[in-house]
Formats: C-alpha cells, structure tokens, sequence
C-alpha cells in the first residue's frame, strides 16, 4: 500500500412467522456483531458474499483485531513536545507532489491521512484511519470505505467522500506518470454518500488494487475550488494529518508543527506516535556540508549511506562521550534494485552483449575493498533481501511460468542460477577486461589504437550523478571503462536538473534505486512495463520494451496465492537479469543511524523499521532529562 470506515446500515427485516426464524435472525445478528468487534473476515450473508471489517490484508489476515489498545512498538504514553531539526538532501519548489512539474519535499506525507494505514510489523496489511470500515465481494471486484464523520482538516472543515474522490481525479487527470500507473486498475469511483466512497476494478480475484486506493490521502474540494491543482504551489492547503506546514522557505526549509487538536490522536494506531511538537527539515546541496552540519549540533538524526563517512566521519569526541550515538539495527525490509541503469533507448546500450560486456567491467569485488569499507554485498536479485527474489537455479513452478517463452530466452533463465561477475579484488580484472571486449567484437566494436571503435565512432559513455560523493564510487569503473577503450565522461547536476534530465530520459547512465512495495505489483508496470518507456517522467528508467516482461509482470499482477505470485516474480526476475538491462550494485542489510542523544525509544521495535532519507522514528519523543543534559540551543 502506498502513499476506513464507519459502521455500514445494515437492515433487516424481522420475520414473524414463528419463533424458529426470529432465534434464526438472533443468531445471525450475534454473528455479525462478533465479526464487526474482531474484524474477522466473514461474509455478511451467503447471498451478499461481503467483507466488511476494519482491516484486510493482501494475503491471509492482518496481525492484529479491533482490541488492540495500541501498536506494540510504541510507548502509548510517550511526552509530547520538543522540536526536531533534520537534513534534505537537494531542494524542492513546490508542494504539489502529485504533478509531475516541480520539485516537492519528501517529507510532505507527514501532513496527510490515508484512508488506511500500514503496521510496521507486516508488509501487507492495512488498519482503518480515516476510513472505519471497509466492504468488498469475495472477486474483489469493488470496495466500498466507510469514513470516519469526525475526520476534519487542520482548519476544521469535515473530511468527506468528495475529498477523497477529488484526490483520486486529481492523480488520474494531472498526476505524474508512475501514479496514474500504480491506480491503473480502478475503472470507477461512486460517490455513495457523504461519508461513502467505492472503487471499482477492472480485475478480479486480487486484493493488490484495493490494498491502493486504501493509501489515498484527500484534497480538501472546499479549499481547491477556485485554484488550480495542476500547477505548483507554495502555500499549504489544509492538512489532514497529525502535522500541518508552518514555515515554508522554498529550497532551505520547511517546518511541521504537530496539531494539538488533531482529531486522530486517540486512534488505536496512532497512539504513542507523533510525538515532536515542531520538525524542520534544513535543505542541503552538499552532503559532506550536512554532516558537519550535523556534528556541530544543527541536525539532530541523520541515516548514513556512505560507508566512508560511517566508517571516518564519526570519529570525534561527542561520539566517544555519549553526546551522539551511532547505531546499526538490523533491516529487514525487502530491498531495493540498485544500480546503473542504461538507457536502452540510445545506441550501443540497446544491444545485449554490449550491456553485457559493460556489466563484466564493474568490479565490484575491488570496489567493495578499497572504497566501501567490506559494508556491502552485491545485488543479485531485482528483489534483494526478500522472498520475492531468486536463490539459486530456477524451480520447477518456475520454468513451467517460463516454458511458454522458451524459444525467446537465453538458454542460461531454465538452466542456471544468475551471479554478478566476480573478480579476485585485485583491482586488475584482466579475464573479465579480456571477456568484455570478445562481447564487444561480437556486438561490431573492435579495439584500434586503445579506443573501442565501430563505422568509425568510438564507443563513449556519459555518467549521469545528482550526488558529488557517488563519483568517488563510480570512478574504478569507469577507469576500466577506459581500458577497454570507451570514452567516459561524468555529468554532476543540481538535483533539479536531474529530475528534469531522468524525466526526459536524457542520459547514457545513472546511478538509481527502484523500490517496490511487497508483495509485488502493478508498479512494476511503471518500472519495467513497455508502455511506460517512453512516457516521460515514468520509472522505467532504462527504457525496458519486451513482451516477455509484459506477460510475467501481468502474471504478478493477477496471482491468485502468495505462492504462484512469488514464483511469477521470481521468473521475471529472471528475465530481467539475464537481459543485462542495468548493472547491479550493492545492498547493506543493516541501518546506519546517527542521532543526538536526547531522544526516548520505545522498548519494542517493529521488525519492518525505515530510517531511509531524513526519516526520523515517528515513536521517538524527546526525553526531557537527556536533552537538558546538551547544549543545542537553536
């Protein structure tokens, strides 16, 4: 789910017949009672065939019923109060995250509600927030949400149906591309009645579409009636959430400030959350200044993502004293495919064995020696650190999603377990140098004079990075690059120029990470799906058009059981690492988090933790005795 419900009427007429019908009609109501306290998914009548409950989960059910008091990793009486200063990465001209023009702050979802929420202990479930019920048939052609009548945006205006429609309309008419591709399947929405809104689906037999428009925040229609919500803007619009806007300094700052009346705050799952009374996010175009920054006091959490810097940045003395903490938890999450990306789009990386050749002259082995400190591991799945990505060769249940395909693929998908070259470390790499550039003679390029040539052009390659440090990184590759004769340059752009230049697919390669929301769905259409190659600004970077990915990705989409789903994605999996689309990097599989120490933690922590970006725990509190025990008046 990215990004509920009150009680439905339900009436009855009494039979009077005899008193066997009217003992009959009792037992049924006791029954639904039952199922309405518990939020047991049972059908409300055998004819109606209909889930009605507070939460639903993609596959099997949700972790938790309607008597849990509060989530178990969060303090339910943790203080509120305190501010939070964190960092950003980059800047951002607008609050409009839904369009595709402009930049927005990541950190704008801490202002709006969704319909249903998700728990940190599980991957697919989803709990009532703003709705209070859910209702849906047994083919999951529909669902129907039943919002909460107190649910009001931070200037006291009721939430309604109509706000949430608005907000859907507002995705399918202006929204950014890969949006309108992640709500593909709803074909309609009704308005039932003030409080009442349905989808409907062009699919059957999966949660995956309903489990979306749960994550739907609303638009307040009343604020948006005489402005237009297609263009950029830097005046807040009514929040929904815990926190409101306060302070906008476009491209430096922007501050949230907790609303005390907020009408959620004694919701089961929201207790023990939201905490800080004020959090500002400080904008930054230059890591390395952020993190002195935050060693001297002006941030107060930040998560690593260079091993550089975790391993000799935090050498100082507020580490030694106790005054910052450094922290590794485990991290459980499925992770993510990082790596260079290629734009098949332009020549010569629509070729396969260029894509290949290029691929063998990443030497990760030596990368991970001499510049990431032994931190990481090399991605070998588009699904690393989850079930949903290949181990070993393929199955039985695989091949047989495969053999349709067969003569269209490798031979090496039915037959052999995919591994990223490996190399001795040594920082040679002449046996891959030497396969490389057998690849390259038989894709046409031929090595003369140290460059690599073909009809009298010499293969070059562009590098396109948003990030400073990412060329430190990047720059073994590209001296074996170098070796075998392509012409390499580095491009490095501010991080607006960079959203224009990846929307507009302007580049040879970039350095990307494409997350996906387990288990997988209809946003692998934006990320691999050939209808979204070349729509600007979708997340099919590299540009990936094959019929086979097509089908597979469908397949995903429309899995009956968690079992065929999982080995329909592995067998896309498969398919695309066979393909050479990108080059994989690498994964860590632990958090590196860095914060002052002024904060209380829960006891408990949840198993799907994310310290990612600037994300700062919504659990945490300030704990008033350690704080007073820093100097970091601001």
């Amino acid at each position: 789910m990215t990004p509920s419900n009150t009680p439905v009427n339900m009436p009855y007429k009494v039979p009077h017949r005899d008193i066997r019908a009217l003992v009959a009609l009792r037992t049924l109501v006791r029954l639904l009672i039952i199922v309405w306290a518990g939020s047991v998914a049972m059908p409300a009548t055998a004819a109606e065939d209909t889930t009605r409950s507070w939460s639903m989960a993609e596959f099997g059910t949700p972790l938790y019923d309607e008597s849990m008091t509060h989530w178990p990793y969060v303090n339910p009486d943790a203080p509120k109060g305190g501010n939070v200063v964190l960092g950003a990465f980059g800047t951002f001209d607008s609050l409009n995250s839904y369009i595709l023009k402009g930049s927005w702050p990541r950190s704008i979802g801490l202002v709006g509600d969704a319909l249903m929420v998700t728990s940190a202990d599980e991957l697919s479930a989803a709990y009532g927030l703003l709705a209070q019920s859910v209702e849906y048939p047994a083919d999951k052609s529909w669902i129907i949400f039943n919002l909460r009548p107190e649910a009001r945006f931070d200037n006291d205006t009721p939430i309604t149906a109509a706000d949430i429609e608005f907000s859907f309309n507002t995705i399918r008419e202006h929204g950014r591309p890969f949006l309108k591709s992640y709500y593909g399947e709803v074909e309609s929405v009704e308005l039932l009645s003030e409080h009442q809104i349905k989808f409907s689906f062009t699919s059957t037999g999966t949660m995956k579409p309903l489990m979306k428009v749960a994550g739907l925040a609303p638009l307040s229609v009343e604020y948006w009636k005489d402005k237009d919500i297609s263009k950029t803007y830097l005046t807040p619009q009514p929040a929904s959430g815990a926190y409101s806007i306060s302070n906008v300094d476009a491209g430096r700052s922007i501050t949230f400030k907790r609303n005390e009346n907020y009408w959620g705050k004694d919701l089961p799952i929201n207790k023990g959350l939201s905490n800080i009374d004020t959090i500002r996010y400080d904008y930054y175009r230059d890591t390395e200044v952020m993190v002195e920054a935050f060693k001297a006091g002006d941030i107060d959490f930040r998560s690593e993502n260079s091993s550089k810097r975790w391993s000799t940045a935090y050498t100082i003395d507020e580490v030694d004293s106790g005054e910052i903490v450094l922290d590794e938890p485990p991290e459980a999450t499925p992770g993510a495919m990082q790596g260079y990306f290629f734009n098949l789009r332009r020549p010569p990386f629509d070729n396969k064995q260029v894509r290949q050749g290029l691929t063998l002259l990443y030497d990760f082995e030596t990368i991970k020696r001499t510049i990431l400190y032994n931190q990481y591991e090399r991605i070998n799945s588009y699904f690393p650190n989850s079930e949903y990505g290949v181990d070993g060769p393929p199955t039985a249940e695989e091949i047989a999603i495969l053999e349709p395909f067969k003569d269209q693929l490798p031979e090496e998908v039915f037959t052999t377990e995919f591994k990223a070259p490996v190399s001795d470390g040594s920082g040679r790499n002449r046996q891959q140098l030497r396969q490389a550039l057998a690849l390259f003679n038989e894709a046409g390029w031929a090595l003369s004079n140290g460059k690599l040539m073909k009809d009298g052009q010499q293969m070059s390659l562009e590098l396109l990075l948003v990030q400073p440090d990412q060329q430190r990184v990047a720059a073994p590759f590209l001296q074996n690059l170098n070796k075998a004769g392509v012409a390499t340059s580095v491009r490095i752009v501010d991080s607006a120029q960079y959203q224009v230049r990846t929307d507009d697919f302007d580049f040879d390669l970039i350095s990307a990470r494409l997350a996906f929301y387990p288990p997988p769905g209809a946003e692998l259409r934006s990320y691999y799906g050939s209808l979204a190659a070349d729509e600007r600004g979708s997340a099919n970077y590299g540009g990936v058009k094959n019929p086979i990915v097509d089908q597979l990705v469908e397949q995903v989409i429309t899995a009956e059981s968690l079992d065929k789903l999982q080995a329909a994605n592995r067998a896309l999996d498969r398919v695309l690492l066979w393909n050479y689309y990108l080059i994989p990097q690498f994964y860590v599989d632990k958090h590196r988090i860095a914060y002052w120490n002024r904060f209380g933690q829960p006891d408990t922590q949840p198993k799907y933790i994310s310290y990612t970006g600037s994300g700062f725990p919504t659990g945490w509190w300030v704990d008033e005795t350690l704080d007073a025990k820093l100097d970091l008046s601001r």
